[in-house]
């Protein structure tokens, strides 16, 4: 979809039609009264901004309804059915991806193992989930464009990964070989502000204009939106809290520094401690250390419960520095890691209460969101639906 390169003249223009969609998208269907209601504009200029978009069916009316008092309304609503994109998530070990509608609904999903995730690798086994994921478009034609979420470091006006360190990646253009495999436009970020995106739009950010997306897991990665708006940074860095360092003599971090809350708190953290109790230093892997944590009572249960409550602390302390910062309204946490929240839950949010300044706690909510890989993917379709109609989070 494309509204037309603006003037100067229209620029205000444009975005206001762009968040008229966003708002239809997220909480329709609803009426033209709505829409001024919620937006705060004039009922004259939702009349006149949205021409465009019933013109083009990005959106329909519905029948007249009864609102309450006065004559009934039509109601507003996306069609979904307008186009379809594709969402991928890139992971370490597998590339993850579904195919949605116009209103991020998902209707095919894939994944694929990686053997290994190099760049050639992963976007080619990236390349195929999509092939194979728009053959359950009705039509290719349709299809209106690709997201992409990747850890680290990601330029996403360049459509490049500047750096990862779970992927082991540097200067990697993402959306180049992705573009010229598929034909069609691919639109990358981090993947946790694919995160912000579906939890804003979708999820347990709507009610809330400041808020930030922790994932825990092999990793501890960030996205925050700020005042409404997704916040990237400079260069789009910002968000880096599994980077933030916490002990400057502390293990070293995969991205080769030490003390870093990712060398702390991570699911490769939890298993290095609960290593060096003789009775778990078998321990394969994260969810038997899980198991153990549950229901061994003896030396290797309690050393499993002890690194849990050791990486949630290092976590404790690192929200507490985002939250001084920031003065957030809530903080989800996610990722693979929340399945174990009830063994690093309690010692974290002593150790945020603890360390948050003033009433930096208080004013934050903590929520858990054990987010599948679905959500990922759809965020990340939610990116391009985003990018296409220049709409905002708020």
């Amino acid at each position: 979809m494309s509204l037309g390169q603006p003037s100067a003249a229209d620029l205000i223009g444009e975005r206001t039609r762009a968040e008229i969609f966003a708002l239809v998208l997220t909480a329709g269907p609803i009426s033209r009264t709505g829409i001024a209601d919620r937006l705060g504009l004039a009922p004259s200029t939702v009349t006149r901004l949205l021409p465009p978009l019933l013109a083009g069916d990005y959106l329909r009316e519905t029948r007249a309804v009864s609102t309450g008092p006065g004559r009934p309304q039509r109601l507003l609503r996306v069609n979904a059915d307008r186009h379809v994109v594709v969402g991928v998530k890139i992971a370490p070990t597998h590339v993850a991806g579904v195919l949605t509608d116009m209103g991020a609904r998902v209707l095919a999903r894939a994944e694929t193992p990686l053997a290994e995730c190099s760049p050639a690798t992963a976007l080619a086994v990236a390349a195929e989930l999509v092939t194979t994921l728009l053959a359950e478009a009705p039509t290719r034609e349709r299809a209106l464009g690709v997201g992409v979420g990747v850890g680290g470091h990601v330029d996403s006006r360049a459509g490049s990964c500047r750096y990862s360190a779970i992927l082991g990646w540097r200067e990697v253009d993402v959306a180049g070989p992705l573009a010229a495999a598929t034909g069609l436009p691919v639109v990358v970020d981090n993947d946790v502000n694919t995160l912000v995106v579906a939890q804003r739009w979708f999820g347990g950010g709507k009610d809330v204009d400041s808020f930030a997306v922790v994932t825990v897991g092999s990793g501890v990665g960030c996205g925050l939106l700020l005042d409404g708006a997704l916040y990237s940074g400079a260069s789009g860095m910002a968000g880096e809290l599994g980077h933030l360092p916490l002990e400057p003599d502390g293990p070293t971090c995969g991205c080769g520094r030490r003390g870093c809350l990712e060398a702390l708190a991570s699911s490769g953290a939890v298993l290095r401690r609960l290593r060096r109790c003789p009775e778990a230093a078998d321990c394969p892997d994260v969810d038997a250390a899980v198991a153990l944590a549950r229901g061994d009572d003896g030396p290797a249960g309690r050393a499993a419960r002890a690194a849990f409550a050791a990486a949630g602390q290092a976590l404790g302390r690192g929200l507490a520095g985002l939250c001084n910062l920031l003065n957030l309204h809530k903080i989800i946490i996610a990722g693979e890691g929340v399945t174990a929240h009830d063994l690093f839950g309690p010692a974290m949010m002593s150790a945020f209460e603890e360390h948050a300044f003033s009433e930096a706690a208080r004013d934050c909510r903590v929520c858990y969101d054990p987010v599948e890989d679905d959500l990922w993917a759809r965020g990340a379709a939610c990116l391009v639906i985003r990018e296409t109609v220049r709409a905002p989070l708020s």
